[in-house]
């Protein structure tokens, strides 16, 4: 029983795909499905069963799926501990992000530095929101996320980079785009423009106005923030930003978009790196921590 048979089947019970699961481990179908045959071979059963979709596992290949995947940690640990007692760092950041984070902290120029600092180390950026990410590293799927914190992480750390403002913006001309004194109850049933609820900008707006007790007339949601400043400017309704992101990827259309201050809540929301527990953190990801906070910090 190899390591790269009990990857190539984790890969299969975690995505329940031969196709999806092959993609995911960098071969060709037949490869992961060849892998694992030899692996049933070895075991003396079948661990899934053919012509499902999405695949399901035998009773014997549920029952593998503990172990196998106890088996593969413990040999990434193995390897971590060899790679700590060496001088140069190597090894893989899985780094997950969010597209609006993006626009917030400097990732390229913090993974540049990084990288020219380490040569020895590669990179892999995956875009998802927020939600999806902080499963992916509490799976073990990614080695860390920059994300907007939303209110549950579980059992991961939050170490904060930065506060990012949440603007209420619309076209102008607007009845409230003049208003010199608007509060949350003037916003009652007016038509909002939204990103997913599973994306933390919205978690935080929703919370807000559900602890306000007020209502809000959504009409229609936008995963995609280029989008929603285009839906912003039809002037069919009014919506949140961050206010970094009103200025880059919204600045070709401030002269038509107009602020909405509010009076009685300040609409703030922390910015930062997601992690594992410290025991299960990787090398890589905490040196890549260290090097973001110091940088935020500094």
């Amino acid at each position: 029983m190899e390591l790269r048979q009990l990857r190539h089947f984790a890969a299969l019970a975690r995505i329940r795909s031969i196709t999806g699961a092959a993609r995911s481990e960098g071969i060709v179908q037949s490869g992961l499905s060849s892998s694992i045959q030899m692996l049933e071979r070895e075991l003396g059963t079948d661990l899934y069963l053919r012509g499902t979709r999405p695949v399901r596992l035998t009773a014997a290949g549920e029952a593998l799926v503990a172990p196998a995947r106890r088996a593969l940690e413990a040999a990434a640990a193995a390897e971590r501990a060899v790679l700590d007692t060496q001088e140069v760092l190597t090894g893989q950041l899985r780094l997950g992000l969010t597209r609006c984070a993006q626009h917030i902290v400097p990732v390229a120029q913090h993974l540049g530095q990084f990288l020219a600092d380490h040569p020895g180390i590669e990179v892999q950026v995956r875009a998802a929101d927020e939600i999806t990410l902080v499963q992916r590293v509490e799976a073990g799927e990614l080695d860390c996320a920059i994300t907007a914190i939303g209110p549950r992480a579980g059992r991961l750390r939050l170490m904060p980079l930065v506060t990012e403002t949440l603007v209420l913006v619309g076209r102008a001309g607007h009845p409230l785009a003049a208003a010199a004194d608007v509060t949350l109850a003037d916003l009652k049933d007016l038509p909002f423009l939204e990103v997913p609820p599973t994306w933390a900008a919205r978690q935080f707006t929703d919370t807000v106005f559900a602890e306000a007790g007020i209502d809000r007339r959504i009409v229609a949601e936008a995963d995609d923030w280029n989008l929603l400043f285009d839906l912003l400017l039809t002037g069919i309704g009014v919506g949140f930003v961050p206010g970094r992101l009103l200025g880059q990827v919204g600045s070709d259309r401030t002269p038509v978009l107009r602020p909405i201050p509010l009076r009685d809540v300040r609409m703030i929301a922390p910015v930062g790196l997601v992690l594992p527990p410290l025991s299960e953190t990787a090398p890589v990801a905490a040196a890549f921590a260290r090097d973001l906070i110091g940088s935020a910090s500094g």
